[in-house]
């Protein structure tokens, strides 16, 4: 099987695998039905023998029920797991409503988190979106301070600007950026990514497949109850034109005898050692295509292919990473 190699989470941070299992398709999400339990259970112990230790979810996905689920699996193998919880966003009947980034509600959240998952401290704590609404300063300053009182280990930060990444890393050193990237989501490459490479922070890429545009599945029109609908990428024209894109994905994952979505994997995993492809899955049989995608190779003119076919810009519509 294939070895798992490690990245380095910030300057001076923790060694953690290469390939990070997110876990928020273990919960309901926008009110849909929960998983198999023993299933997802099963999956994070698989993950982990696999050598992937980088856990990540949300106090919010499924309200609270991802870190139940998380806190089951890891007992009597926490040493093994490096859990990265995200906190912040608001859900009321599985609709998100706005966020609430107050110190006093960090406070609280903090708790409850370590609570449901069953441990003393989160490894890596961090907001899931800064919306303005209160300073980096306060946000990132009473971090620091759970930092303090041993209750978070390391800062990380997630969908910002550079600026305010830029900031919140003059205020406690931030190990990790979490943030969408893939072919059809780029943007973050003019400045973000430059941004973090620069302070020397990790970058933590989940949507790999851009919400399975780019896993090759996708027909158009999408069925009516797809929650994709609610985002113009995925609507008539832009859905049709963006499929076109995907099959020069196609063609060349047959050609290199892959899957389009291990092909997506992989092109995020080549962008450099501080990248780590976030893969969220709540089945066993997806892990081994998932950790195979980590040895495939692109060979520049591949990379050439690919980088004008998904230049930014190239794939019509918007989705909520631009929110």
């Amino acid at each position: 099987m294939t070895e798992i190699t490690k990245i380095q989470l910030g300057q001076n941070g923790p060694l953690v695998s290469k390939l990070g299992l997110g876990c928020m398709r273990m919960s309901s999400i926008w009110g849909g039905p929960t998983p198999d339990e023993k299933e997802s259970i099963a999956t994070i112990h698989q993950a982990l023998d696999s050598g992937i230790n980088f856990l990540n979810t949300g106090d919010f996905y499924g309200a609270g029920h991802n870190e139940m689920l998380i806190g089951k699996a890891i007992k009597g193998r926490r040493d093994e797991a490096f859990i990265s919880v995200k906190f912040g966003a608001i859900f009321h009947n599985g609709q998100w409503i706005g966020m609430d980034l107050r110190p006093v509600a960090i406070k609280n959240f903090v708790n409850y988190s370590l609570t449901r998952l069953g441990i003393e401290t989160i490894d890596l704590y961090q907001p899931s979106r800064m919306d303005g609404s209160i300073p980096v300063e306060d946000i990132i300053g009473t971090v620091a301070g759970l930092v303090e009182e041993g209750k978070v280990r390391h800062i990380g930060v997630s969908e910002i600007t550079a600026d305010q990444l830029r900031i919140a890393n003059s205020i406690y050193p931030i190990s990790a950026l979490e943030i969408g990237y893939s072919l059809a989501d780029r943007q973050i490459e003019n400045d973000l990514l430059p941004a973090a490479k620069e302070l020397g922070i990790a970058v933590v890429a989940f949507a790999n497949t851009a919400e399975g545009l780019l896993s090759g599945d996708l027909k158009a029109p999408l069925s009516k109850d797809d929650y994709r609908n609610h985002f113009s990428r995925f609507q008539d024209e832009n859905l049709i034109q963006n499929l076109e894109k995907v099959e020069v994905l196609k063609q060349m994952a047959q050609n290199k005898n892959c899957t389009p979505t291990q092909l997506a994997i992989a092109w995020v995993n080549s962008q450099g050692d501080q990248i780590m492809p976030l893969v969220s899955m709540s089945r066993r049989s997806r892990l081994p295509e998932n950790i195979s995608a980590m040895d495939i190779v692109l060979t520049p003119e591949e990379i050439n292919v690919l980088n004008s076919t998904f230049a930014i810009g190239a794939i019509k519509g918007s989705t909520y990473l631009q929110r």
